[in-house]
């Protein structure tokens, strides 16, 4: 991802309603609440029964580029391995949509020495890593691709799993602004769909196993919701109402931009709604499919300018980011970059900061300013090493909340029954003292062994005494991982496995029916809960590995796990987490229509008609949702008085436009616009005069 000029930037009431409902069907998990330790400021809970995934062995990644003369240095794979760095992406960006792997060119840009494939494999494997691999879509072909997939698989048996078609080909200058090499005629989403396909056929018949991504813009930010000349829909839809049954993963990229006043760290909160809207594409357009398709962040870093790049704000943004991406459906976070070249100087807390989205210095210069020796880390590689002492591939995530928010957390039990817990003071002034709280996990009473990058730190050092189980301060800016040891004889089953993640065989309004994998070993029984945050509640119970779920609110989004139990009563560690929203009645009286038919990324143009299918009119009619992402809001309407209270939208009807007849015998519409800062998915329950009707588009 060379420089270039981008255009940048729960239902509450529902949800509300769905916990006082599901509050009657079962008591809730306990949590243990040991009295808050003298003096803290600041509450951490973990819950280690709530699992969020388990940890792929690609989990944690990095970028490298062809341009870099430093890519393959023997000391990157040793930083690398000591990071637990797992996979590394390959040519660089936007060069891969001008590089020719067979005779390692890209014209039109810099190829450095000693960077061909096969050094850079020599790199991967000797740092314990895997390939992610971007084929040309710019300027190549399918039978380019295809050849590559033989070379790297079966003439050289490097066994390279996961393969991208093209870069960030959205930014072809389809929508405006472009920066990606594209040299199609046809530069519509439409195309790159279809070439998508073909390729993959070509990929796959040389080899079945490869997996192959297809490139999408991460809900929220831009040109999402821009539907292009000649387009039915945006680039998301457009691609995946294609591809969605020919693509093993989609591959997002993600620079949220910051400053002194906001870093990027503090923008991390908005991540998991757009993850989560990426997965809703996936089941709205792969169906059963959905399950089997991977989120991968193939791009990650702070912003492509305007920030702190090499300085401790970064490094604590690249720990949160990363982690809080794996904990929601992403199987792999690649960082922008490992060297990337001096930009900007500026000076942060009074550290010199190159502006450099390397995560590696490059020893370039910048004016009169040079960074360091080449390979010297810079602060978001203490941010991965941090990822590295919290957990490894097969590790579970798990569910963890603190407040106030200044102090961001994150947790994983390991594969050896430790829980490991990585404490993030964003606060650039103030020290915090934390209160420790957990479920499902007791600890020996020995203190935590503790790892910290703080301050005047050189590294992530041990800071030995510096916690209990229950408490510890945090360093103003600072890292601090804790890991525990769990009380002999407690923590998950010895006898039984993880149940497999489950899946959603029928969803209703009111309903949903769930299978899963059954545990290994043998299980009594199993239950299914439904998480909020670090609580659990009970939703249903079965002897076998299938349950149906009723008395659910229309409309409403829940996130379950699955725990078996064994026949001592034990539990077993987590299943992956399941997210399913229930939708609208089939039969309703009345039928609202909601279509965006405009965006911008972060603003959007929405069309909402509405029908009245019951035997009598209606003179006067009030309609309401409630928006399921924080960060949307109405900015202006016509043909209907509309108000946003705080997500709650209530739209009634303005002069001529009040009246709807019997019997579906005429419709009434209003538009509005609307701003997004983040995802912007549609409302998933409307009411007419009270009434829950059926959604329509």
């Amino acid at each position: 991802m060379p420089s270039r000029d981008r255009s940048a930037r729960k239902n509450r009431r529902l949800a509300a309603t769905a916990l006082a409902a599901l509050a009657a069907l079962a008591g809730a998990l306990p949590l243990s609440s040991p009295a808050s330790a003298a003096g803290a400021d600041t509450t951490v809970t973990v819950n280690a029964n709530a699992g969020l995934g388990v940890l792929d062995p690609a989990a944690r990644g990095a970028n490298a580029a062809i341009w870099d003369a430093h890519m393959n240095d023997p000391e990157v794979a040793t930083l690398m391995k000591t990071a637990g760095v797992g996979a590394m992406r390959y040519p660089g960006g936007s060069y891969a949509d001008i590089y020719h792997w067979k005779d390692h060119s890209a014209p039109g840009g810099y190829v450095a020495p000693g960077t061909g494939f096969d050094d850079f494999m020599s790199t991967v494997k000797s740092a314990g890593a895997q390939p992610v691999i971007i084929a040309n879509y710019g300027s190549g072909t399918p039978e380019e691709a295809a050849d590559w997939v033989r070379y790297a698989n079966i003439t050289k048996h490097y066994g390279a799993q996961y393969w991208e078609i093209g870069n960030e080909i959205y930014g072809n200058g389809h929508y405006g602004s472009g920066w990606e090499n594209d040299t199609h005629a046809d530069k519509s989403p439409k195309e790159y769909a279809r070439q998508v396909k073909a390729y993959a056929a070509a990929m796959k018949a040389v080899d079945p196993t490869v997996k192959i991504g297809a490139v999408l813009t991460t809900p929220g930010n831009w040109p999402d919701g821009v539907i292009g000349s000649g387009d039915a829909a945006d680039w998301n839809d457009s691609v995946l109402a294609d591809v969605a049954h020919d693509i093993d993963f989609v591959s997002v990229h993600w620079y949220p931009g910051g400053s002194a006043d906001e870093p990027a760290v503090n923008k991390v909160a908005q991540l998991p709604g757009e993850l989560r809207e990426v997965r809703n594409l996936l089941d709205r357009y792969a169906g059963a499919d959905s399950a089997r398709i991977g989120i991968a962040m193939t791009e990650v870093n702070a912003s492509t300018g305007g920030t702190s790049f090499t300085t401790r704000p970064n490094g604590l943004f690249a720990a949160d980011a990363m982690m809080t991406a794996l904990e929601n459906g992403v199987f792999t976070v690649d960082w922008w970059n490992t060297h990337n070249g001096a930009g900007t100087i500026s000076t942060v807390n009074g550290e010199t900061d190159y502006g450099d989205m390397g995560m590696l210095s490059s020893a370039s210069c910048s004016g009169a300013v040079c960074e360091p020796a080449a390979n010297t880390p810079f602060a978001p590689y203490y941010g991965i090493k941090a990822l590295a002492a919290l957990g490894g591939a097969g590790d579970t995530m798990v569910a963890s909340a603190s407040s106030p928010s200044q102090v961001s957390v994150h947790a994983v039990e390991q594969a050896d029954g430790d829980l490991a817990v990585l404490l993030i003071n964003k606060d650039a002034n103030t020290s915090h003292t934390v209160a420790l709280h957990y479920a499902g996990f007791t600890a020996d009473g020995s203190d935590p062994a503790v790892l910290r990058w703080a301050p005047g730190d050189a590294d992530l050092v041990p800071a030995p005494g510096t916690a209990s189980s229950s408490q510890t301060v945090l360093p103003a800016s600072s890292l601090t991982v804790l890991t525990l040891h769990p009380q002999p004889g407690s923590g998950p089953s010895a006898t039984i496995g993880a149940p497999g993640t489950p899946r959603a065989t029928s969803v209703t309004d009111t309903s949903v029916s769930l299978s899963w994998p059954a545990a290994s070993g043998k299980a009594d029984r199993y239950g299914v809960y439904e998480r909020s945050g670090t609580n659990l509640q009970l939703l249903g119970e079965s002897a076998g590995t299938s349950v149906t779920v009723p008395n659910l609110p229309p409309g409403s989004a829940h996130t379950v796990i699955v725990l078996a139990t064994d026949t001592a009563g034990r539990l077993s560690r987590p299943s992956a987490p399941l997210t399913f929203t229930t939708g609208s009645p089939r039969q309703s009286s009345c039928v609202v229509g909601y279509q965006v038919t405009a965006g911008w990324g972060n603003g959007f143009v929405a069309a909402v008609t509405l029908t009245n299918r019951g035997p009598n009119p209606i003179d006067g009619w009030s309609l309401d949702f409630d928006w399921p992402a924080a960060g949307q809001s109405v900015t202006g309407a016509w043909n209907a008085k509309v108000t946003d209270d705080s997500g709650h939208v209530h739209a009634t009807g303005s002069d001529g436009n009040t009246r709807l007849a019997a019997n579906g015998a005429s419709t009434v519409s209003f538009g509005f616009t609307g701003a997004n800062n983040g995802p912007n998915p549609a409302p998933t329950v409307f009411r007419l005069n009270g009434t829950v009707c059926t959604t329509g588009s």
